[in-house]
């Protein structure tokens, strides 16, 4: 039982790691590593921007020779495929000769699944793999569902008054939410990929939807619109929601608005996880969040989404909901 509590407390300091490089790895899981000699963290890393270096040989460059016979602990099992970017982390872990590696998940690329471990165990190296396996799975749920949906991981953000609206009848909007939900959003926007509006949003509010928080301007996701509209140079146009299937490093995308982009990506079944940042204020007569979804039953409604978390913002309130598998 001690060896499971210190092995967890270990492993949720890599999780928090692996949280940095999220929404900057492109195709790469945004993986984290810790590594352990008599109960002292001696190397540490994550996934870096574009993917490389990722986060085991990042922690092992730190650690050095100390590594040898410490524990390794990694959120995802280390890469075993070959890659002309540079040494498998499984052949740099091997070459270390640690004690034990810890692993909370297996990777889900068959390049890597199971190969990985099996070439560790092979070198006299003690694995083990599950320990907070179903919050590493949720930390890297951009790559999971990538690589299982061929898509990225979506969430659709809604800020709302208390009658579910999310403007005025005449569309003026700013602001509904306070200060705290609005850097709280600036906050998700930093941790994705890519941002989507729809080409009405864009066209009435002509939005940056950038990162404006003190010190992360660096970490604005890819502005993307949906819907036919002139966009600036920078930004990525796609004809309908299923088209978020052919972007490229993309792990992570927040979807913004309007109502009926929101509709249309719930109806299409491509929403993974909402955001909801509900006022005190009632409008009356506002413009709705979201549009028809095509629902014809109440039944067909439950039990579609578990909420996983509840914060007060200010005098706002977050709610975050995870769709149901």
């Amino acid at each position: 039982m001690l060896n499971y509590q210190q092995d967890s407390r270990f492993m949720a300091v890599a999780l928090a790691l692996s949280e940095r490089g999220r929404g900057r790895t492109g195709n790469n899981p945004n993986v984290g590593c810790i590594i352990v000699k008599n109960g002292i963290i001696i190397g540490r890393g994550w996934t870096q921007p574009g993917g490389r270096p990722h986060a085991e040989a990042m922690a092992l460059e730190q650690a050095g020779p100390a590594a040898a016979g410490a524990d390794i602990y990694c959120t995802m099992e280390p890469c075993a495929h070959k890659s002309e970017r540079g040494p498998t982390c499984t052949d740099l872990v091997i070459a270390a000769a640690p004690a034990r590696v810890i692993l909370a998940t297996l990777d889900i690329d068959a390049r890597t699944r199971r190969h990985g471990i099996d070439r560790l165990g092979e070198a006299g190296i003690a694995v083990s793999v599950g320990i907070l396996e179903h919050q590493a799975q949720r930390v890297m749920a951009g790559f999971f569902t990538r690589m299982e949906k061929k898509r990225p991981h979506v969430t659709l953000k809604l800020a709302l008054s208390l009658d579910g609206c999310i403007a005025m009848a005449d569309g003026s909007s700013q602001w509904i939410t306070g200060a705290r939900a609005r850097a709280h959003a600036h906050l998700e926007r930093a941790r994705c990929d890519a941002i989507l509006v729809g080409s009405g949003t864009f066209e009435a509010d002509q939005p940056r939807l950038t990162v404006r928080l003190p010190g992360l301007a660096d970490r604005s996701p890819q502005p993307l619109v949906l819907g036919k509209t002139d966009v600036p140079d920078h930004w990525i146009s796609i004809a309908e929601p299923t088209a978020i299937s052919e972007l490229d490093a993309t792990n992570w995308l927040l979807v913004e608005g309007g109502a009926a982009t929101a509709a249309s990506f719930l109806q299409a079944g491509l929403v993974d996880r909402l955001l909801l940042y509900r006022a005190p204020l009632v409008i009356g007569g506002g413009l709705q969040a979201i549009g028809d979804i095509g629902l014809v039953n109440l039944d067909h409604g439950h039990d579609q989404w578990n909420r996983v978390d509840r914060r007060d913002l200010g005098k706002d309130v977050l709610e975050i909901y995870e769709h149901a598998a």
